[in-house]
């Protein structure tokens, strides 16, 4: 069996840090609109200050722990846990196909395509319970869709994720499924765990003087294309989980929750189909 290592909050800051820069995303926002939405911050930041009466000395510690979190790495982490859940439902914003949930910060593009009957690349060894994750892709209308691809991407049964744990091979418990001509797939996998987000760095401890906890819900992370369709990242999470009603990032939707049954061979299946709306115009 494979060693387990931790990894360290700075680790996992600095692995999705790094990936983030490397993207060099940029928007197309207008100086009118960026400085509708500064002056907004700064006004609601202002409204805090006076509300609380917000001293010098915590205001001193606010800069500390500002600079921590970069140091560490961790924007990146801070802020898909307590704002992404915000984005993502504006950006789904009267959508009628598969309601959306955060990316996070664990993903990674580029996984290996894998046909759309298949097993997620695992250890030889990977603990866990084994799931069968099968569905179809369709249209608004039913349609299934031909040429769809599902990417999943999840923790394993200790709740660490490939790319940003020593002790797991690149890749592990990733894919990117081409469904077949009806828009179909059957993914076997293993059931992942809760996790901590990181707790031995900035993030863990403003969450720890504000006397919250740290989990999420065990989930799969997915994204869903199809060609002429609206991409849809969701995660899809399993019914009667820990922290499954008081998730930290809160990102969890009663839309989302998987039930998977034994099946005749013994092993768990679920059924879970997706759709898309058509791409904006």
């Amino acid at each position: 069996m494979t060693t387990t290592e931790s990894p360290t909050a700075a680790g996992s800051g600095t692995a999705a840090t790094e990936k983030f820069s490397q993207e060099r995303v940029s928007a197309d926002t207008p100086p009118e609109r960026l400085s509708a939405i500064a002056t907004d911050v700064l006004d609601a930041l202002a409204q805090i200050v006076d509300k609380h009466g917000i001293t010098y000395p915590e205001y001193r510690v606010l800069k500390q722990w500002l600079i921590d979190v970069g140091q560490y790495g961790e924007w990146p982490l801070w802020l898909d846990v307590f704002v992404e859940h915000n984005i993502e439902e504006v950006a789904y914003r009267g959508q009628s196909g598969t309601k959306g949930s955060i990316e996070g910060p664990y993903y990674v593009a580029g996984t290996t395509s894998l046909p759309a009957r298949c097993t997620l690349p695992m250890r030889e060894d990977e603990a866990g319970t084994r799931l069968v994750f099968e569905g179809q892709v369709r249209d608004l209308d039913g349609n299934g869709l031909s040429g769809a691809t599902v990417e999943l991407w999840h923790a394993d049964d200790q709740g660490y994720y490939s790319h940003f744990a020593p002790h797991i091979p690149d890749g592990n418990l990733r894919g990117t499924i081409e469904v077949d001509e009806d828009g179909r797939f059957e993914i076997t996998t293993v059931q992942p765990a809760p996790y901590q987000i990181p707790t031995d760095g900035p993030t863990g401890w403003f969450i720890e003087k504000a006397g919250w906890h740290p989990w999420r819900p065990a989930h799969l992370h997915l994204m869903v294309k199809a060609p002429g369709k609206r991409t849809i990242t969701t995660q899809l999470y399993f019914a009667g989980g820990d922290w499954l009603e008081n998730d930290v990032a809160t990102a969890t939707k009663p839309e989302l929750i998987l039930d998977p049954k034994p099946g005749a061979d013994g092993v768990d299946r679920v059924t879970y189909d997706f759709v898309l709306d058509p791409a904006a115009q």
